[in-house]
Protein backbone atom coordinates (compact mmCIF):
# COMPACT_ATOMS: atom_id res chain seq x y z
CA UNK A 1 0.00 0.00 0.00
CA UNK A 2 1.53 3.48 -0.98
CA UNK A 3 1.87 6.13 1.56
CA UNK A 4 -0.04 8.85 -0.41
CA UNK A 5 -3.60 9.35 0.38
CA UNK A 6 -5.33 12.75 -0.71
CA UNK A 7 -6.46 14.03 2.45
CA UNK A 8 -2.76 13.57 3.84
CA UNK A 9 -1.50 17.32 3.98
CA UNK A 10 1.74 17.41 1.80
CA UNK A 11 3.96 18.79 5.19
CA UNK A 12 1.98 15.35 6.91
CA UNK A 13 3.26 13.08 4.07
CA UNK A 14 6.76 14.56 4.49
CA UNK A 15 6.45 13.88 8.36
CA UNK A 16 5.29 10.08 7.76
CA UNK A 17 8.31 9.48 4.89
CA UNK A 18 10.81 10.49 7.79
CA UNK A 19 8.87 8.60 10.65
CA UNK A 20 9.70 5.36 8.16
CA UNK A 21 13.00 6.29 7.71
CA UNK A 22 12.36 6.93 3.36
CA UNK A 23 15.04 10.20 4.05
CA UNK A 24 15.33 10.71 0.51
CA UNK A 25 11.88 9.88 -0.83
CA UNK A 26 11.59 13.09 1.20
CA UNK A 27 14.38 14.64 -0.07
CA UNK A 28 12.93 13.93 -3.32
CA UNK A 29 9.55 15.24 -2.58
CA UNK A 30 10.49 18.42 -1.38
CA UNK A 31 12.94 19.29 -4.07
CA UNK A 32 10.26 18.52 -6.99
CA UNK A 33 7.92 20.87 -4.80
CA UNK A 34 9.91 23.95 -4.33
CA UNK A 35 10.45 26.74 -6.71
CA UNK A 36 13.78 26.36 -8.71
CA UNK A 37 15.55 28.96 -6.95
CA UNK A 38 14.17 27.66 -3.87
CA UNK A 39 15.49 24.35 -4.52
CA UNK A 40 18.78 25.07 -5.35
CA UNK A 41 19.61 27.11 -2.55
CA UNK A 42 18.70 24.61 -0.14
CA UNK A 43 20.84 21.86 -2.43
CA UNK A 44 23.23 24.61 -2.15
CA UNK A 45 22.84 25.01 1.50
CA UNK A 46 23.14 21.31 2.06
CA UNK A 47 26.52 20.77 0.27
CA UNK A 48 28.03 24.14 1.58
CA UNK A 49 27.22 22.67 5.47
CA UNK A 50 28.74 19.41 4.31
CA UNK A 51 31.97 20.70 2.48
CA UNK A 52 33.54 21.85 5.99
CA UNK A 53 34.83 24.55 6.68
CA UNK A 54 38.02 24.36 4.09
CA UNK A 55 36.68 22.96 1.25
CA UNK A 56 38.70 21.52 -1.46
CA UNK A 57 39.48 24.27 -4.00
CA UNK A 58 36.83 22.43 -6.83
CA UNK A 59 34.13 21.57 -4.41
CA UNK A 60 35.01 25.56 -3.20
CA UNK A 61 34.64 27.14 -6.93
CA UNK A 62 31.30 25.08 -7.36
CA UNK A 63 29.54 26.53 -4.38
CA UNK A 64 30.45 29.99 -4.87
CA UNK A 65 29.53 29.91 -8.62
CA UNK A 66 26.24 28.51 -7.41
CA UNK A 67 25.75 30.98 -4.76
CA UNK A 68 26.36 33.57 -7.31
CA UNK A 69 23.75 32.28 -9.35
CA UNK A 70 21.26 31.98 -6.64
CA UNK A 71 22.41 35.94 -5.64
CA UNK A 72 21.57 36.80 -9.49
CA UNK A 73 20.18 33.69 -11.73
CA UNK A 74 21.05 35.28 -14.63
CA UNK A 75 22.39 33.39 -18.44
CA UNK A 76 26.57 34.00 -17.46
CA UNK A 77 26.02 32.75 -13.94
CA UNK A 78 24.15 29.44 -14.77
CA UNK A 79 26.96 28.51 -17.14
CA UNK A 80 29.63 29.32 -14.39
CA UNK A 81 27.55 27.23 -12.23
CA UNK A 82 27.99 24.34 -14.58
CA UNK A 83 31.51 24.91 -15.41
CA UNK A 84 31.48 24.53 -12.06
CA UNK A 85 30.29 21.77 -11.79
CA UNK A 86 31.81 19.24 -14.20
CA UNK A 87 35.56 20.38 -12.05
CA UNK A 88 33.66 19.15 -9.01
CA UNK A 89 32.35 16.34 -10.38
CA UNK A 90 29.00 15.82 -10.40
CA UNK A 91 29.10 12.75 -8.58
CA UNK A 92 29.78 15.42 -5.47
CA UNK A 93 26.88 17.52 -3.37
CA UNK A 94 28.74 20.06 -4.84
CA UNK A 95 28.63 19.32 -8.43
CA UNK A 96 24.73 18.71 -7.96
CA UNK A 97 23.86 21.89 -6.76
CA UNK A 98 25.47 23.93 -9.67
CA UNK A 99 24.35 21.48 -11.99
CA UNK A 100 20.72 22.01 -10.55
CA UNK A 101 21.32 26.17 -11.28
CA UNK A 102 22.67 25.20 -14.77
CA UNK A 103 19.17 22.98 -15.15
CA UNK A 104 17.30 25.62 -13.73
CA UNK A 105 16.17 27.46 -17.38
CA UNK A 106 18.22 28.42 -20.26
CA UNK A 107 19.41 26.18 -22.75
CA UNK A 108 21.39 22.76 -22.54
CA UNK A 109 22.80 23.34 -25.72
CA UNK A 110 26.06 25.50 -26.03
CA UNK A 111 25.43 29.55 -26.53
CA UNK A 112 25.86 29.54 -30.02
CA UNK A 113 23.77 26.51 -31.04
CA UNK A 114 19.69 26.34 -31.13
CA UNK A 115 18.15 26.48 -27.53
CA UNK A 116 17.29 22.87 -25.92
CA UNK A 117 15.26 23.47 -23.03
CA UNK A 118 15.99 21.56 -19.40
CA UNK A 119 13.25 18.94 -18.77
CA UNK A 120 10.87 20.12 -15.91
CA UNK A 121 12.18 17.79 -13.27
CA UNK A 122 15.94 18.16 -13.49
CA UNK A 123 16.43 20.57 -11.35
CA UNK A 124 14.70 18.47 -8.67
CA UNK A 125 16.58 15.97 -9.23
CA UNK A 126 19.83 17.96 -9.06
CA UNK A 127 18.78 18.86 -5.88
CA UNK A 128 17.98 15.62 -4.54
CA UNK A 129 21.28 14.81 -5.35
CA UNK A 130 22.98 17.36 -3.74
CA UNK A 131 21.09 16.98 -0.26
CA UNK A 132 21.63 13.25 -0.67
CA UNK A 133 25.38 13.41 -1.71
CA UNK A 134 25.63 15.66 1.17
CA UNK A 135 23.77 13.51 3.82
CA UNK A 136 25.79 10.38 2.93
CA UNK A 137 29.21 10.96 0.95
CA UNK A 138 31.23 11.88 4.53
CA UNK A 139 30.57 10.01 7.70
CA UNK A 140 27.72 7.90 6.11
CA UNK A 141 27.08 6.70 9.76
CA UNK A 142 25.62 9.88 10.46
CA UNK A 143 23.54 10.38 7.49
CA UNK A 144 20.04 9.53 9.62
CA UNK A 145 21.24 12.49 11.82
CA UNK A 146 21.72 14.92 8.89
CA UNK A 147 18.29 13.73 6.52
CA UNK A 148 16.71 14.61 9.24
CA UNK A 149 18.63 18.32 9.93
CA UNK A 150 18.41 18.83 5.53
CA UNK A 151 14.65 17.25 5.76
CA UNK A 152 13.68 19.96 8.51
CA UNK A 153 15.59 22.67 6.53
CA UNK A 154 13.74 21.85 3.24
CA UNK A 155 10.38 21.98 4.93
CA UNK A 156 11.37 25.26 6.53
CA UNK A 157 11.71 26.84 3.17
CA UNK A 158 8.85 25.47 1.93
CA UNK A 159 7.10 27.49 5.22
CA UNK A 160 8.81 30.47 4.27
CA UNK A 161 7.98 30.32 0.81
CA UNK A 162 4.19 29.40 1.40
CA UNK A 163 4.25 26.34 -0.86
CA UNK A 164 1.37 24.69 1.02
CA UNK A 165 -2.16 25.93 2.78
CA UNK A 166 -1.78 26.02 6.40
CA UNK A 167 -2.83 22.53 7.90
CA UNK A 168 -6.43 22.91 9.21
Amino acid sequence: MGLVRPELHPLDFVALLMEKSLYPDAVRFIAHALPKREAVWWGWVCARRESGENPPPKIKAALDATERWIAQPNEENRRSAMAAAQQAELGTAAGCSGLAAFFSGGSLAPPEAPPVPPGEFLTAKAVSGAVIFAAVAREPDKAQEKFKSFVAQGVEVTNRVKLWEPKS
